[in-house]
């Protein structure tokens, strides 16, 4: 594995392939990433993954979160808003395998370079137009205050549906959740992981 820049000791490594049992796999088969249809065919190899292997220590909680997890990526929000919201919350948390994951998925989403470069600075960079700036004055809120201003959930309410704006904090909820979670347990980069730009 990679050194992350933010290093943390590794307090819960990831659980040798070679142990798993059947409890870990039927947890981890309820998995699906964005744009995937019905479960992993059987015999079908994972790739590397540090996160799905320190999921794999504890497969109750891996059953619970990958089912939370896989609403997340099919969830009322275009697949643009939640890694615009998601990326935001990993650079606001120091979460950087939670970035750079996130990263490949939000060009796949259709972010640009230039955006992904103003992610550092949020809302007040002038790349963003009106509700993506929105979207990340609302991350910025819960992260800090643990709640979205009553201006900036009446910009959002003006585009969102209800179901959306419950998906927005739900979403940001999770990934900063799970940056704190993979930070304590101390989850390095995978082989080949580029994590924060080098001026983070």
């Amino acid at each position: 594995m990679t050194k992350s820049r933010d290093t943390h000791p590794v307090r819960i490594p990831p659980r040798p392939r070679a142990d798993w049992d059947d409890r870990v796999e039927e947890a981890l088969s309820v998995l699906r990433p964005p744009g995937a249809a019905g479960k992993r065919p059987a015999g079908t190899p994972r790739p590397p993954s540090g996160i799905i292997d320190t999921f794999a220590q504890h497969p109750d909680l891996a059953r619970g979160w990958m089912s939370f997890n896989s609403h997340l990526f099919s969830s009322t929000l275009s697949a643009r808003a939640r890694e615009l919201v998601t990326v935001r919350i990993a650079w606001l948390r120091r979460g950087e395998y939670e970035w750079v994951q996130h990263v490949k998925m939000a060009r796949a989403a259709g972010m640009t370079d230039e955006e992904l470069e103003a992610i550092s600075v949020g809302a007040d960079s002038p790349v963003w137009k009106p509700l993506d700036a929105a979207l990340l004055r609302a991350t910025d809120e819960l992260c800090h205050d643990r709640y979205v201003s009553d201006p900036t959930w009446a910009e959002l309410a003006v585009e969102l549906s209800r179901q959306e704006l419950m998906d927005l904090v739900f979403t940001v909820g999770a990934y900063d959740m799970l940056a704190m979670a993979m930070n304590t347990f101390g989850l390095q980069l995978d082989e080949g992981m580029t994590g924060f730009p080098e001026q983070a």
